[in-house]
């Protein structure tokens, strides 16, 4: 008995320390993605411990019926799949503004900042040089918003490429 403990332990301990991938303490890089007219952002991940991590994105919009941005914040957890992928999930928030160009014949002024929250989910491959390339989606809900605003369910898929330092 004591030995089969002795052994599911350390198969345990194993699988463990198999699994045990580190992220970079930093990296810098864009998120490319789409929702609700919102492109590119600036993206930032810093480690907070050995699996986790803070992820930081500024984006912004200027198209021809509005300019806008967006601020979000997520807290992640990385797990390792095989080799140098990992797959990581989190939670945070984040606002924004928008401001619409002015539209004849109508007198709405549907221009404001809102607040969201965010889920996250995505799958990423960090390369032997310092490139980590990942696919996420970023579930949002709207908490609070200006008029014009829908708090509906959004979703936000990006494509990122980050220099890990």
């Amino acid at each position: 008995m004591k030995i089969t403990s002795l052994f599911a332990m350390l198969f345990l301990f194993a699988a463990t320390a198999v699994s045990a991938q580190d992220i970079a303490n930093h990296a810098l890089g864009l998120r490319l993605g789409d929702s609700d007219g919102f492109g590119a952002e600036i993206s930032y991940q810093k480690s907070i411990a050995q699996y986790n991590r803070a992820e930081f994105n500024l984006g912004w919009r200027d198209s021809r019926h509005f300019d806008a941005f967006k601020l979000s914040g997520v807290y992640q957890w990385v797990h390792q799949l095989d080799g140098n992928f990992n797959w990581y999930y989190g939670v945070g928030g984040g606002l924004g503004s928008v401001d619409f160009d002015p539209e004849p014949n109508f007198d709405n002024d549907n221009d404001g900042v809102f607040v969201f929250a965010a889920g996250d989910i995505g799958v990423e491959y960090n390369f032997d040089i310092p490139l980590l390339l990942s696919l996420d989606f970023r579930p949002e809900v709207g908490l609070v918003g200006y008029d014009g605003f829908s708090d509906n369910f959004d979703f936000d898929i990006a494509l990122g490429i980050r220099y890990q330092f």
